[in-house]
């Protein structure tokens, strides 16, 4: 089997049926697990935090939120360049390449958390490396969108972000079972920490180092199947200069203001949730609750983009924002002030969901704003010039695609910090949770003029 396909023409119903629709499903399938795991390497440190002190490690809370937030500032920065990297290499050999960049910070916590000792400027730099997993999205998502026509965009985004994102999930359910297991044995595992439960009045033992070589064969498997099964395509080929176009789109920086609000808060939420649990609820038992967010907001995101399909995204996004901020407003400020941890819990899983929603939908947006955009300006110049604009769209929303996942990246930094900031000044979330109201309305504001509104610009 040939790689590369030098002959790629999704829009062409006939093509698409005959054999395009089969090449995209075998990619799109490859691709999931592959994201799934660089969401779990890059989310590590949201569950490992908030277990540093049972395996001997002992740091402050705003040093336990910045370790927590760090991996996404690098993430964030990483998916940047991830953007534009494809069209440059292909998707088939940067998917390979990438994933097998997540056994860096994978192995590396591996050794760093065998030992209570480790220096916070180590731990601080490995937190940096499982950037890696983020950055991997903004390359995922550009390539999958090449081979997908406009009508199936919505859907093929959505299912591979939505399932790449249960990494977030997978890693926070996985690691408290096995840290509690020498399951790789003495010689990796290492010795484990002995430490006493106060609440139940129980000593346990923990192998924090099994938090990081869990997901060593996985990746390897990974890596493998990427490179021996998916496809480079030839008409995607482009430099950065030709990609560079999107610095000058309007629409490239409104959508990722928009992204900044859905997956932004997904991941930050992701990022701070066990910790903010642990801050404001410290009778809780973390554990059983802190995957159950970004569970429900990974498993809506394919909805949201299928929804988007029908419904239309900028439609969806729109109520998205108004509800998330009824739902601070209504649930997770009272929840806090009345210390109602089942009312906190269950406004956070809601909030959960609207951010996957959100993901589907202003990602659903983006190749329908740019295939527009680019058909109207070639209208009435005929079929060659019309096929041509579909190339250069397909490239632009790529492009638009991967960049707005960085800078939505970004608010997995944002969000941990500022609600460690709003605690340790006030004693309290509150402010962080008002800043974040007023960044939604901004989004709502933003999303009706330009894309929902009758007579908007761009309606999508």
């Amino acid at each position: 089997m040939s790689h590369v396909l030098s002959h790629w023409e999704p829009e062409n119903s006939e093509f698409w049926r005959k054999e395009g629709s089969g090449i995209a499903s075998r990619n799109l399938w490859i691709s999931i697990p592959c994201l799934m795991l660089a969401f779990s390497v890059w989310m590590l440190w949201s569950v490992v935090a908030a277990n540093l002190d049972k395996a001997g490690f002992h740091f402050s809370k705003d040093q336990l939120f910045f370790l927590t937030a760090l991996p996404a500032l690098s993430g964030a920065t990483l998916r940047i360049f991830y953007s534009f990297l494809v069209p440059v290499f292909g998707g088939r050999r940067w998917t390979a390449i990438s994933t097998a960049s997540l056994l860096i910070p994978a192995v590396g916590m591996g050794f760093a958390l065998k030992d209570p000792t480790t220096s916070y400027s180590t731990l601080l730099v490995l937190a940096l490396l499982c950037g890696f997993g983020g950055g991997n999205f903004s390359s995922s998502m550009a390539n999958i969108s090449f081979f997908f026509p406009k009508a199936r965009k919505g859907y093929a985004t959505g299912m591979n972000a939505g399932i790449g994102n249960l990494g977030v999930s997978v890693v926070q359910f996985l690691t408290p079972f096995v840290i509690s297991s020498a399951m790789f044995g003495a010689a990796v595992s290492g010795d484990g920490y002995l430490f006493h439960q106060a609440k139940t009045n129980t000593d346990q033992m923990f192998w924090l180092a099994n938090a990081g070589f869990i997901w060593v064969p996985f990746i390897v498997v990974a890596t493998v199947v990427a490179w021996f099964g998916m496809n480079d395509i030839a008409s995607a080929k482009a430099s950065f200069a030709d990609q560079a176009v999107i610095f000058k789109r309007k629409h490239n920086w409104l959508m990722c203001w928009l992204y900044v609000g859905t997956f932004g808060s997904f991941i930050g939420f992701s990022a701070g949730f066990a910790m903010l649990i642990k801050a404001q609820f410290p009778e809780v038992e973390v554990a059983k609750f802190a995957f159950l967010g970004p569970l429900a907001g990974a498993l809506a995101r394919p909805i949201g983009g299928i929804l988007a399909d029908k419904l239309g995204g900028a439609r969806l996004t729109f109520w998205v924002f108004v509800a998330m901020v009824a739902v601070i407003l209504l649930g997770i400020l009272p929840g806090l002030h009345e210390h109602q941890f089942m009312m906190f819990l269950l406004s956070f899983i809601c909030m959960f969901v609207l951010t996957g929603l959100g993901n589907g939908s202003t990602f659903a947006m983006i190749p329908v704003i740019f295939m527009t955009e680019r058909e109207r300006a070639v209208l009435g110049k005929g079929e060659a010039a019309l096929r041509q604009a579909r190339v250069e769209a397909a490239k632009e929303s790529a492009a638009v695609l991967g960049f707005s996942g960085a800078i939505g990246a970004y608010g997995g930094f944002f969000i941990p910090q500022t609600f460690g900031t709003s605690i340790k000044m006030t004693g309290a979330p509150d402010t962080a949770l008002y800043v974040f109201i007023a960044f939604y309305i901004s989004c709502m504001a933003i999303t009706w003029w330009y894309y929902s509104r009758k007579g908007a610009e761009m309606p999508c």
